[in-house]
């Protein structure tokens, strides 16, 4: 039944959540190497050393804030209180990221990068592990979630669009810190209205919780979850990668103005718009383990046009061609993730959303280490060290980071998710809709 409104619940309304926090997160990952190496001129290798250092971190809080968030019982919920005390304290992080002090030297440089990188990622963390544990938990079955998945998807597109095309546009007219209050201030907006559109199954919550220990072994002890996780953190990198290594490829390689870059970021992501819904068109007719499966497939092939780019058209057409394998890869592994939740609710008799969602976010956000270690090795080999030392081929640099690297990762992460067979406990289909649930008050 529906309870309190339409809006409640509504796939159209928890994609709000995804618009608001990708809006700024996009921004951050396409821009920050190019603002603090290019624009900045800080080193290659501090900036990989501040990755690292932020992993291990991550490292530690993103599975206990998980573990935690599970075991929340307050009447508004598991999740949304956490969201909501996060919201303030991402703004001021993200505005923080982008207006260092001037006249910092390089190590005073890397000091206030690592610093504001460490407290960014861990309000980030606080919000997409409970964020990303509601999915699972409002849209129960295969139907439910490929169509909240494809608007959730349609929704983060436009918001990629935003925070990749519109950046330079924004950051060329007022500045890399009056971007980052504008993004702050779109973010808080949106995800406030998101959670107030959502209302927790409290009977999700019921049941005496794992001890962390037992927690973590159980989550552990998944294969289906580690290989699935493992396979998309080498997809996720090609991602981030793409994204960051853009503005260099434009600047580099295809030899195009930072006035162009917009165009060719939006050649990529207002593709991806409707092929989004072509992939949700897809997944209705075959399984979603094979779904994902051809969507990494496809991804990699599409990368391998970027290689060919010499100028602004031909970087258009090959990145319409990464939109249909960045599309696929969006959308289908919601689905599989989910599945795989929901067979450990059967298991153990709890719903475990944040710890899963918490320990794959971890394994994922892996993926900025793998990024960055590829961005500071192959710069070793051809030289490239910053905006200032460029090296002698910055070219061909960039066309192996944006073409080559990722090509290698997609395959990788094909062979890893044939690693293990995906059958699953529960019914496939999985009729129920979101507003379809019964909920306690």
């Amino acid at each position: 039944m529906r309870t309190k409104g339409k809006w409640i619940n509504s796939p159209y309304m928890f994609a709000l959540g995804m618009f608001a926090m990708m809006v700024p997160s996009q921004a951050f990952n396409s821009f920050y190497s190019y603002f603090y190496v290019e624009k900045l001129g800080l080193g290659l290798g501090l900036a990989t050393l501040a990755r690292t250092i932020f992993l291990i971190w991550d490292a530690v809080n993103n599975p206990l804030f998980g573990y935690w968030s599970d075991r929340t019982n307050t009447r508004y919920g598991r999740r949304r209180p956490w969201v909501f005390g996060a919201i303030p304290l991402f703004m001021l992080c993200f505005v923080l990221v982008f207006s260092p002090p001037a006249g910092l030297a390089n190590h005073g440089l890397f000091t206030w990068f690592l610093v504001t990188l460490v407290l960014f990622e861990a309000v980030a963390t606080v919000l997409w592990v409970n964020y990303g544990a509601l999915f699972p938990e409002l849209f129960r079955g295969d139907r439910p979630r490929a169509k909240a998945s494809a608007i959730q998807q349609g929704y983060q597109v436009v918001a990629l669009l935003i925070g990749t095309a519109l950046t330079p546009i924004i950051f060329t007219a007022i500045g890399f810190s009056n971007m980052a209050v504008v993004y702050a201030c779109i973010f808080g907006v949106f995800m406030f209205l998101c959670m107030m559109s959502v209302q927790e199954n409290r009977a999700s919550g019921q049941g005496e919780p794992l001890r962390l220990v037992a927690a973590f072994k159980e989550t552990l002890r998944n294969k289906k979850f580690w290989v699935f996780n493992i396979s998309n953190s080498f997809a996720q990198t090609v991602n981030g990668l793409i994204s960051s290594i853009i503005p260099f490829y434009a600047k580099y390689v295809l030899h195009i103005s930072e006035a162009h870059v917009s165009i060719l970021l939006a050649s990529v992501f207002v593709s991806v718009i409707p092929l989004v819904f072509v992939w949700y068109w897809i997944i209705r007719r075959m399984d979603g383990v094979k779904a994902w499966r051809l969507s990494l497939m496809i991804y990699g092939l599409s990368v391998i046009p970027l290689w060919f780019g010499y100028n602004l058209l031909s970087g258009i057409i090959a990145g319409v061609i990464v939109g249909f394998g960045l599309a696929g890869f969006l959308v289908t592994p919601a689905l599989v993730g989910g599945r795989i939740i929901d067979e450990d609710a059967v298991k153990t008799g709890l719903r475990r959303e944040g710890i899963y969602t918490a320990v794959s976010g971890f394994i994922t956000r892996s993926s900025g280490l793998i990024s960055a270690l590829a961005f500071f090795v192959v710069g070793m080999i051809f030289g490239y060290e910053s905006g200032d030392r460029p090296g002698p081929e910055p070219e061909l640099t960039f066309q192996y980071l944006i073409s080559v690297v990722p090509l290698s990762l997609l395959l990788i992460s094909v062979i890893i998710s044939y690693s293990v067979k995906f059958d699953f406990s529960e019914n496939k289909g999985g009729s129920c809709r979101h507003h379809e649930q019964k909920i306690d008050h």
